[in-house]
């Protein structure tokens, strides 16, 4: 006789319950991805300064009209509630008050890579594609590279650019937005 596991998929308003009610407490590292609670990996020091460093440096370069979002969730369906590195989200007089940004809002997704390189481009790049945001960014830490993905469809971007030191990242969907890439490194 075999056994068969049944899963039960966690919807987004299920993930809110069990913070409410402390099963997840509010310093757990997970997230809602495919109706599953997964553990995130610890944030070493090198990782926590480029977030800090891209946070200083993306303050000063984006207009006014949009919102910088520091490792908070954004839900991309009813059962995925990724929390990326960083986002760029269209701008709300109430910050997101309500209720966390949907994929619709989000216009830029940065993710900051080192232990987690693969995982963040086989799983989280294509939620994020599916989900038709416009833009992703994966920094390689290890490599000191950026991946820049441009054009999502059907769960896939169809231009990825490599951008390396020496190399200036302009991104697509926030006018005159460029980095460069030396500055995140340094």
């Amino acid at each position: 006789m075999t056994v068969q596991i049944v899963r039960y998929p966690f919807t987004v308003v299920d993930y809110a319950r069990m913070r409410e009610t402390g099963i997840l407490a509010e310093d757990d590292h997970v997230e809602l991805i495919d109706g599953e609670v997964r553990v995130m990996s610890p944030i070493g020091p090198f990782h926590a300064a480029i977030v800090k460093r891209l946070n200083t440096l993306l303050s000063r370069l984006l207009p006014t009209t949009v919102i910088l979002s520091v490792q908070d969730p954004i839900q991309l369906n009813d059962y995925s509630e990724p929390q990326p590195d960083l986002a760029i989200l269209q701008y709300r007089e109430d910050f997101y008050a309500q209720a966390h940004p949907v994929a619709d809002d989000v216009l830029l997704v940065i993710e900051v890579s080192d232990t987690t390189v693969d995982y963040d481009r086989d799983e989280k790049l294509p939620r994020y594609a599916n989900a038709n945001i416009a833009e992703a960014w994966i920094i390689d830490v290890n490599n000191l590279t950026v991946d820049q993905y441009l054009q999502p469809r059907n769960g896939k971007y169809l231009v990825k650019r490599l951008v390396e030191r020496g190399d200036t990242i302009t991104a697509q969907v926030i006018d005159k937005l460029q980095l460069d890439i030396d500055r995140i490194f340094e």
